[in-house]
């Protein structure tokens, strides 16, 4: 199997210069260009040796991909319907896409699987790789005692806010994902390094149930960590984003490897 793993994108405007490289790296993925992974040193988390990102049997899209979502039967946001396009030509070429909602974009559902039927995933999936058991999310949900951010995130997913936001204009949308994202922010407000702590935590106890590893985005911090279980190898892999790093986790062969994209 050859899987990628991004997560943290947070799209919103075609011109952005994220946004432009997203486009690139799903053009490669579709075979367009012969774009490989680049290393930025040991010392910052990425290992040498990206590889050859074309060729891959799924990708894994572990939220947050835009900086919000909302959609109308058929109709979307005009900013994403080059990316959206993108995701559906890789399902026509045979690659599985797996979208997990994030803290930033849900609801998701109602167009990727109903109209592109891409696989939606609300919280956590559990998924095989080479009999390889691994645990996925987007991870905002880790911290179980941020009963604040919690209570704000069971509030956005609620049926109320869907049916309010299927009424909005689309500036008023606008202005709503700009304070929610605000508030998210301000209630989970923590270093990278506290958050990626929690998440070693969070990962030692998945570890014992049996899990080899731990796939999470949110942090927007990268890295992957392996040890040894009772004998066994674990792997925790936090995902970077791709406002600053443009990274992604790369499965192959029975090895994880974090690399940033250069086009």
């Amino acid at each position: 199997m050859k899987v990628l793993f991004i997560a943290d994108a947070h799209l919103r405007f075609r011109n952005d210069h994220g946004y432009r490289m997203l486009m690139d790296f799903l053009g490669c993925l579709r075979g367009k260009g012969t774009c490989q992974g680049k290393s930025e040193g040991q010392e910052d988390g990425f290992r040498q040796g990206g590889g050859q990102i074309a060729g891959i049997d799924d990708l894994y899209i572990l939220g947050d991909f835009f900086d919000f979502w909302f959609s109308e039967g058929t109709s979307i946001y005009p900013e994403f319907k080059d990316v959206v396009a993108a995701l559906a030509e890789l399902k026509e070429r045979g690659i599985r896409v797996h979208l997990c909602e994030g803290n930033h974009d849900f609801f998701l559902a109602d167009y990727f699987a109903r109209h592109l039927g891409l696989e939606v995933i609300r919280d956590w999936a559990t998924i095989n790789l080479d009999g390889r058991r691994v645990l996925i999310s987007h991870g905002d949900t880790v911290d179980s005692g941020n009963k604040k951010y919690l209570l704000l995130r069971k509030l956005l997913r609620s049926s109320f806010f869907y049916r309010l936001q299927r009424v909005m204009p689309v500036a008023i949308l606008w202005r709503v994902a700009r304070v929610s994202s605000h508030l998210s922010k301000e209630l989970t407000e923590e270093t990278a390094d506290a958050l990626a702590l929690k998440m070693r935590l969070f990962a030692r106890r998945k570890f014992r149930d049996d899990f080899d590893a731990v796939i999470l985005g949110h942090t927007h911090h990268h890295l992957v960590e392996e040890c040894n279980v009772n004998g066994s190898k674990k792997t925790l892999a936090l995902l970077g984003d791709w406002v600053r790093h443009y990274s992604y986790l790369c499965y192959e062969n029975g090895e994880f490897t974090l690399a940033n994209f250069r086009s």
